[in-house]
């Protein structure tokens, strides 16, 4: 059962997740010229040191991850958005309860109420 949002809170939640998505995307995009800016200047100096390539890979690496870290975060902004337009916002997609405004003003893109959240994050183990 979706919950009965006011106006006043969907446009609250809707500003939030908006204002989420367009953070992520300009991260997203600072990462990927910073790694590849990066991956130049790792070319254009030609290193032979096994250390210094170690650290410029780990460098690589540590961008990709950052990167993939802010996708996923950016599809569960793109699916919270869905939900609201969808009426489905603040109902848990297990189990259907009503997800605590207190939760979502902290965890915006929350999908699952408390119960669920933790009995998936335990499942995950």
């Amino acid at each position: 059962m979706a919950k009965s949002m006011t106006d006043a809170d969907r446009s609250r939640f809707q500003a939030r997740l908006e204002g989420l998505k367009s953070r992520l995307q300009q991260e997203i995009r600072d990462t990927l010229l910073r790694v590849d800016a990066d991956r130049y200047a790792l070319l254009a100096e030609q290193v032979h040191d096994t250390k210094d390539h170690s650290i410029a890979q780990l460098l690589v690496e540590t961008g990709n991850a950052e990167i993939q870290r802010d996708a996923m975060e950016l599809d569960d902004t793109r699916q919270a958005l869905e939900r609201l337009h969808n009426g489905r916002y603040g109902s848990c997609v297990v189990c259907g309860a009503i997800i605590p405004d207190a939760r979502l003003d902290v965890y915006p893109t929350a999908k699952r109420c408390l119960p669920c959240q933790t009995s998936h994050e335990r499942n995950r183990r």
